[in-house]
Order: C-alpha cells, then sequence, then structure tokens
C-alpha cells in the first residue's frame, strides 16, 4: 500500500490531477487513519472491541475534490472496509431495521450496528447531511454503537458538523450526535478557493433549446463531466415523505421535467433538492400553458428554490425562457421565472464560494 502523499503524486504524475495545495495540507490526517488503520490489532484473553481509530470529518465547498482525496484514503486502506453515500446508507439502515422488527426485534437499531460492525473495520461515507427528523433520531445510537465496536469513520460532507440538521424540528436531540462526531473524527476543512468543477462549468452553454437530439446530446455530455458517469438515484427525506431524484452524485442532481413537476410535490420538497445539489440538470422542459397549469406553477417554485439558493442550472426546453409561458393564465406572472432562467444562464451563476 502507498502512503497518501505517494499515491496523490501518483495521480498528478499521470495526468489525472492538477496538484492543489490546499488538498495536499489536508493528506496527513487522512494518511494519519491509513497508518494507524495499517497497525494489526492486538487479540488479548479476552475478546474486547479495539479502540477505533480517530476518523476524519473532511468538509468544504463542492468540487473542491473531498471525495476523490477520501477515495484515495479508502483504496489505501488494507482492514475490511466499505465506501457509501450517506443517503443509500440510511435508506439500507431503514431496510435492516424494517426487517429486524418483523422478525420480533424491539430494538431493531443494535443488530443493524452489530452486523455492520462484525463486516467492516473501517466505513467511508460521501456526502454527510441530516434533513430528516427521523435520521437525525438515529444516527446518533447507530454511530455510538459502531464507534464501541472500534469502528472508523471518515466522512466528508458540504458543512462543517454544527451546521448538520441546522434549523431541523428537535435539533436538540440531535447535539449529542454532533458532539460525538467531534470527539471521533478530526474536523478538517478543505478550504481551497479552487472549484475543481468550474472549468467545466465556465463558459458551458446551459439552456439548451428545442429538445432535439442536439440538446440531449449536450445535456449527457455535460453530465458526464460533471460526474464521470457515477450516479445513483437519491432518496430526500422531507417531513416524514420519501421524494426520488433519479440521479445523483456528489451534489449534482439530474431529473426530467416530469420528474420534478409531474408529481405532486412543494416548496419543502425544492427547498430540500436546492440544500442537497448545488448543480442540478432539468430535462425536457415542455411548452408551458393552462393546459399543464399545475406543473407551471410547481416549475416557478421549484427555480425560486434553485434561484435563491444559487444552485446552477442546466437544462432543456422546449422554448426560450421568454416563450416558455406565452399564454393563459399564469402566463404574465411567469415572467419573473422568465427573467430568473435567463439570469441563470450567466458563466458566473452560483459561482461564489459558499458562505
Amino acid at each position: 500500500m502507498k502512503t497518501l502523499h505517494e499515491a496523490y503524486q501518483a495521480r498528478v504524475d499521470a495526468g489525472k490531477l492538477t496538484a492543489d495545495p490546499v488538498q495536499l495540507a489536508v493528506l496527513p490526517p487522512l494518511e494519519r487513519v491509513r497508518a494507524e488503520l495499517a497497525v494489526p490489532v492486538k487479540k488479548g484473553l479476552f475478546k474486547k472491541a479495539p479502540e477505533p481509530v480517530r476518523g476524519v470529518y473532511l468538509w468544504g465547498g463542492v468540487g473542491r475534490g473531498k471525495s476523490m482525496l477520501m477515495d484515495l484514503l479508502y483504496n489505501e486502506v488494507s482492514v475490511p472496509k466499505q465506501r457509501r453515500h450517506f443517503h443509500a446508507f440510511m435508506q439500507w439502515v431503514h431496510a435492516e431495521m424494517g426487517a429486524a422488527r418483523k422478525r420480533g426485534v424491539n430494538d431493531a437499531i443494535a443488530p443493524v450496528a452489530d452486523k455492520l460492525a462484525g463486516e467492516v473495520r473501517f466505513l467511508a461515507f460521501d456526502e454527510m447531511q441530516i434533513t430528516d427528523i427521523t435520521d437525525a433520531m438515529l444516527v446518533g445510537r447507530l454511530f455510538e454503537r459502531l464507534f464501541a465496536a472500534g469502528v472508523t469513520v471518515v466522512t466528508t460532507s458540504n458543512r462543517p458538523p454544527d451546521d448538520l440538521y441546522k434549523n431541523g424540528l428537535n435539533r436538540q436531540l440531535f447535539i449529542p450526535f454532533i458532539n460525538m462526531i467531534k470527539e471521533k473524527c478530526q474536523v478538517v476543512e478543505l478550504t481551497s478557493e479552487t472549484d475543481h468543477r468550474q472549468g467545466r462549468l465556465q463558459g458551458s452553454q446551459r439552456y439548451f433549446t428545442p429538445v432535439d437530439a442536439e440538446a440531449r446530446a449536450a445535456m449527457a455530455e455535460i453530465w458526464e463531466e460533471l460526474t464521470q458517469g457515477q450516479s445513483h438515484p437519491q432518496i430526500l427525506r422531507v417531513h416524514g415523505r420519501d421524494v426520488e431524484i433519479p440521479a445523483f452524485h456528489n451534489g449534482v442532481a439530474r431529473a426530467s421535467f416530469y420528474d420534478l413537476c409531474g408529481r405532486p410535490l412543494g416548496p419543502a420538497d425544492y427547498l430540500a433538492l436546492a440544500d442537497a445539489a448545488r448543480v442540478v440538470l432539468i430535462d425536457d422542459i415542455p411548452q408551458l400553458s393552462s393546459e399543464n397549469f399545475n406543473q407551471a406553477k410547481r416549475f416557478v417554485t421549484l427555480i425560486d428554490a434553485l434561484y435563491e439558493a444559487k444552485v446552477r442550472l442546466f437544462c432543456s426546453a422546449a422554448a426560450a425562457p421568454d416563450m416558455l409561458y406565452v399564454e393563459g393564465e399564469g402566463s404574465f406572472e411567469f415572467g419573473r421565472t422568465a427573467s430568473r432562467l435567463n439570469e441563470m444562464q450567466a458563466a458566473d451563476w452560483g459561482s461564489a464560494p459558499e458562505a
């Protein structure tokens, strides 16, 4: 196994990376994890869980290379391990707990945590965020049991631990989990001002019309550039409901107009999407009119949420923004949405560093 500095330099030498001094500056805590996990665990007469190696909570703005650095570490760790997107992990937890309850288990968290702890010593999570009260109440007990079993956790996030589940319902009950994360993981901020996706975004056309083969090819190319072809469905838990985004990877979301506006979604759902994603691709926006008035109203609410959150937006649509909704009830009010769609096409839209 290589040290992380060696692995990083190998990628630079191969032309897969451009050396970033801020990324290099956060390699030592990740290398510490790799080196400490490489030390064999002494097995005594009495079977007791080893004290976990202190993990890392790596946070910073989108496109800074957090997931790449975590994957670099993951590839060089030789102990039993798993890498999960955090939302996919929580879906697995809910499914396993449901199965445990069907078996008559009262405390369904315990067998789930014990099963995982029996399989791995190192867990890598991408994009940790908590948006649902149910998950907020679960993760504290779950992680407490994992840490007690000697599991080391490294996770990435777009926000510091103290901002997890910010303004959430009964958030005071979540504070012990935040304190536990800060105790069991070294909090490291990736402060680079360089958004390594920005080169793919700057100067790119962002609005494609009409919806034809050329527009679809352009959207597919942008998606490939931003995600390297990696994606998974993303479940947003909103007020106890599951809202599925068909394709998601590392803060980049993609869905069709009908996925987002053809279903009975509302402001809370769109705000959850704007919170989870910093880049959104919307395919196949149709001509809007009184015939699809409800869908048009949802589209207005969606664009408002993305606009206020400074989310970068790519679209394929039946017509230019000013011609999308030209007659019928609601067409006059759509003027503000058309203006926002035009504004969001600017090359520097949404490029300001996150607060």
